[in-house]
Formats: C-alpha cells, sequence, structure tokens
C-alpha cells in the first residue's frame, strides 16, 4: 500500500473500538455545532420576532430538511468511494476521485437549488401551511435556498476528509462559520428587525464562508486527498461508482422527508399553538439523529477502507461496534431531552401552551430515536459495501410508504397528535429488521468473493 501523510489515517490498522469512537468524537461535536447553529436560527427568531415568525419557520423545517438531507445523502457516494480508493492505495486514482467527486457535487447543488426555488410555493400549498405562517415561510425559504450550492461544497469536503480519517478540520472550520451565523442571527433580528430574512441571511452568509474555507483548505491539501484543480481529471468510472451511491443516499433521504411532509400536513390539521410546539420540539430530532449519524459516518469510513484492503472480519466487526455506539447514544439523548424538556423547549419559546405540546412530542419520541440506529446504521454499512440500491427500496417501503399509509389510516381513523408520533417507532423498526437482514446477505457474498 502506497505511502500516506499524516492527513490520510490507515482505518485498517487501528483498533475498532477506540478508533471507532475517537473518529466518531470530532463529527459529533461538528454534528452538534450544525444542529445548535440551526437552533440558533429558531431561538433568535422565536424570542424576538414572536409565535407567527417562528411558526412561519418552523413550518419550512421539513423542506428544509428535504433537501439538505439530499446534499448530505450525495456526500455518502464521495465518503464511501474515496475511502475504497484510498484503501486500495493508489494516489492518482484518489485524486481522480476526489476531482470528479467535487465536480458532481458542484453541479448537483447548483440543480438543487434550482429545482427548489420554482417549486416551493407549490409545496407550501400542498402541506397547507395557513395563510398567517406562509409570507414568512416563502421569504425565508427564498433565500435560504440560495445557499445550498455552499451545503453541497462543504459536504463534499467533509465527506472527503472523513474518508482519509480526518474529522477534525472541518469541525474546526465549520465552528468558525457557525458562530459567524450566531452573532449574524443576532444582529439582523434584534439590531436590523428583519426577523424571518435575517436568520436566513446569516444562514446563506455562514455557509457560503464555511464552503470557501473548507475548499480553499482542500486546494492547499498536500496528502493524497488534495484537489488539483490544474489536475482536472474527470474519471466517468470513478463518477459511476460515485452516483449510484450518492444519488439512491440522497433521494432515499429526501424520499424519507418528503413522507416526513405528510407527517408535517398531519401536523398542520391541529392548531397554531400545537404546530408551534412540534415546530420547537423537532429540533430534538436533528440533535439526536445527527449525534448517532457520526457512527454511521465513522462505520461507513472504516468499511469502506478495510473493504478495499480485503480485510472482512473487521468489517463486520465495524458494523456491530458503530451499531451498539449509535443505539446507545441514542437513548441517552432521547432521555436526556425528555428529562431536560422544559427548559430545551424554552430556548425557542415563552409560550407555556407551546412548551407543553412540544414535551407531549418529546415524551413520545424520548424512547424510540435510539432504535433508528438499526435501520441507519445497517443502510450505511451496505454502502460502504458498495450496495446502495436495495437498502434505498427498503427504506423507501418500510419508512416512506409506510408512514403515509400510515398517515392516511391510522392517523385519519384515530386524528389524535399521539397516533401521529407513534408512526416512528413502527417504521423504523420494521425498517430496521429488513436493512439488517439484507446487511448480512451481502457480507456473506463479500466474503466469498
Amino acid at each position: 500500500m502506497g505511502n500516506r501523510s499524516n492527513t490520510t489515517k490507515n482505518l485498517t490498522k487501528v483498533p475498532l473500538w477506540s478508533g471507532i469512537l475517537m473518529f466518531s468524537l470530532p463529527l459529533i461535536a461538528s454534528n452538534l455545532l450544525q444542529i445548535l447553529f440551526n437552533i440558533s436560527d429558531i431561538a433568535v427568531v422565536g424570542r424576538f420576532a414572536g409565535p407567527i415568525a417562528l411558526g412561519a419557520v418552523g413550518s419550512t423545517t421539513t423542506l428544509v430538511t428535504l433537501y439538505t438531507t439530499f446534499i448530505i445523502g450525495i456526500a455518502n457516494g464521495v465518503n464511501v468511494t474515496v475511502a475504497y480508493t484510498i484503501g486500495k492505495g493508489k494516489n492518482e486514482a484518489v485524486k481522480r476521485a476526489v476531482f470528479t467527486a467535487f465536480a458532481l457535487c458542484l453541479m448537483i447543488g447548483l440543480f438543487t437549488m434550482l429545482f427548489s426555488e420554482v417549486t416551493k410555493i407549490w409545496v407550501l400549498s400542498l402541506l397547507k401551511t395557513k395563510s398567517s405562517l406562509l409570507p414568512g415561510a416563502m421569504k425565508y425559504l427564498s433565500i435560504y435556498f440560495l445557499g445550498i450550492p455552499a451545503l453541497a461544497i462543504f459536504n463534499f469536503g467533509n465527506a472527503t476528509y472523513s474518508a482519509a480519517g480526518n474529522t477534525r478540520k472541518p469541525l474546526m472550520l465549520l465552528t468558525i462559520s457557525g458562530f459567524i451565523n450566531i452573532l449574524l442571527n443576532l444582529y439582523f433580528v434584534i439590531v436590523m428587525n428583519l426577523d424571518v430574512v435575517g436568520v436566513a441571511l446569516a444562514s446563506v452568509i455562514s455557509q457560503y464562508f464555511s464552503a470557501f474555507c473548507i475548499l480553499f483548505s482542500i486546494i492547499r491539501e498536500k496528502a493524497m486527498i488534495g484537489l488539483d484543480i490544474s489536475f482536472a481529471n474527470f474519471d466517468r468510472k470513478i463518477a459511476m461508482r460515485i452516483l449510484p451511491i450518492s444519488l439512491t443516499s440522497g433521494l432515499a433521504n429526501a424520499i424519507f422527508q418528503i413522507a416526513n411532509l405528510f407527517v408535517q400536513y398531519g401536523v398542520n390539521t391541529f392548531d397554531a399553538i400545537t404546530v408551534a410546539g412540534a415546530a420547537a420540539a423537532q429540533n430534538a430530532d436533528g440533535l439526536d439523529y445527527d449525534v448517532m449519524a457520526a457512527f454511521y459516518t465513522a462505520g461507513a469510513s472504516f468499511i469502506g477502507q478495510n473493504y478495499g484492503a480485503g480485510l472482512m472480519d473487521r468489517v463486520k466487526k465495524t458494523y456491530h461496534i458503530s451499531l451498539f455506539y449509535s443505539f446507545v447514544i441514542g437513548n441517552i439523548i432521547g432521555l436526556s431531552l425528555y428529562i431536560f424538556g422544559v427548559p430545551f423547549l424554552r430556548i425557542f419559546t415563552t409560550d407555556q401552551a407551546v412548551v407543553e405540546t412540544g414535551m407531549y412530542r418529546l415524551s413520545i419520541m424520548a424512547l424510540s430515536y435510539g432504535f433508528s440506529a438499526f435501520m441507519d446504521d445497517s443502510i450505511a454499512a451496505s454502502r460502504g459495501l458498495g450496495k446502495s440500491f436495495i437498502p434505498t427500496v427498503i427504506v423507501i417501503l418500510g419508512s416512506c410508504v409506510f408512514r403515509i399509509i400510515w398517515i392516511f389510516t391510522v392517523f385519519a381513523y384515530f386524528k389524535t397528535v399521539t397516533s401521529l408520533y407513534l408512526l416512528y417507532i413502527f417504521s423504523w423498526t420494521i425498517t430496521g429488521i429488513a436493512e439488517m437482514i439484507y446487511f448480512n446477505r451481502i457480507y456473506r457474498e463479500a466474503c466469498k468473493s
């Protein structure tokens, strides 16, 4: 295997229990920072611009998550492919993979921005967004979606560094841009009185700052993962390895969120207080999911490199260890969010009725979060082995189609908030079982090949 710089870590040699944990810690910090910075948008607008502005931004949460998780899914293909190429130990192939990934992420980011801008009014209308919230929601999305290309570039760099075992550099850059986001939030909303427009502007400016920084860093990178613009060798064969994983992962995330749009539709059938409470409590979802996701990324990176090196025993151990870590941390965070739910929700609102409706959602979700690990960790592990189509089909059927059917059957029958929120634990359990069965099958096939 070729020589590697200190920036590119050999994930085929480090002890798995400690290695996966140490790899994940900067990712956890990075993901927590992203959540906290996103929370700052809603907290500032909720505390200083009032409940209508809070409801306007909150009503866009699922739609914004749809496009951002699509872009994050695109980066999964970059992570797996670059890690696999590093495992092979061929420097020139790694450089071709990095440039190809950069070009693909930029193109997809631009296309996603245009698509989201064109369709936003239609989707908000489809969701039956309340007339009192619609003008603010439109203003917020019109500006926020301009930052999607920057999000694509940052996630390209983040995925590339993660594939090389370096999770600290993206964390450092994200920390700086995040504090810029908070300061701009406070300035635009409190000083300039721009409410939803202010938080959207702060998000876009900080996103482009982080994108510029990580792109500049990876261009200057001396290791094999450095982006050499003069090299500019777009490799179709590598692109055809990245795209199936990226697009199926991105589309799975997007379709998953489309299913959640139907959940938002269900929420929107209740009064404005319930909508605002759900918007505040939904911040707990991202907090838990994104910390757990650090272990999925770690698992995919370790599996990618070890699979490339032919170390199948380490592949299976990596899967079990990352699953254990994510399940445990998911339950710990879920319980903590329930115990400290009231002060958590008061970050976003001072309205007692909104807090009460938010706490009811947290009471149902607290013990549900951890079970999503069986689904998501198995999907990440399958992608680490280069398999993405079947896991995508399973998640579409088990989580997306199942949720839509639940909305129009179980929820339509009971018409209660409880019947709406319970769909999460049922869909995660069903999908998780199927994804675990599939991973074990392809692992056995990979061992024989």
